[in-house]
């Protein structure tokens, strides 16, 4: 077990988790959480890929290394199939380098702050290998949403989640 907000096994593999309300200054900068700032810039030079979540209106934050392995599983999507091309093109297309200073902030490109609806209130937190980025009240309703569902009989639960033990 690493240091609160993550926890590094079978070597390599870092598993980001954790939940953060921070705020974004007027220049777009994030302060990242000081609990993963050592392990970013061992892991990743403090080098950080920032995308759109093609899923939701959110961000994806992936350290280099993270992004990389994303990028190669993104090239075998085939061109032909027009949700893969599209997700590919979302986040490819969005994908923007960046580094954390050195008082751990990174700045969030006006089109993705844009896009994210990211204001001076936002929430980051841990998905394995990456975060996730919400504008702060749209976690919070998208959050009540999901709740909400959460046990509804009418709602045919996945079948990647019907073995799922927790």
């Amino acid at each position: 077990m690493g240091k609160s907000g993550f926890y590094q096994h079978d070597g390599d593999d870092i598993v980001f988790r954790g939940f953060n309300k921070i705020s974004i200054d007027n220049k777009g900068r994030l302060a990242v959480p000081c609990r993963y700032r050592e392990l970013i810039s061992v892991q990743a030079e403090n080098s950080l890929v920032i995308t759109l979540n093609p899923l939701d209106r959110s961000l994806w934050l992936y350290p280099l290394p993270e992004w990389e392995v994303i990028e190669d599983k993104l090239a075998s999507l085939s061109d032909f199939d027009k949700q893969s091309r599209r997700t590919k093109q979302m986040m490819r297309g969005y994908a923007t380098d960046c580094q954390l200073d050195s008082q751990g902030r990174i700045l969030i490109p006006k089109e993705l702050r844009d896009y994210s609806e990211l204001s001076k209130k936002v929430v980051i937190f841990g998905q394995g290998n990456k975060f996730e980025i919400w504008n702060e009240k749209a976690w919070e309703v998208q959050r009540v949403e999901w709740l909400e569902t959460t046990g509804d009989d009418s709602v045919p639960t996945p079948e990647s989640l019907q073995s799922l033990s927790l």
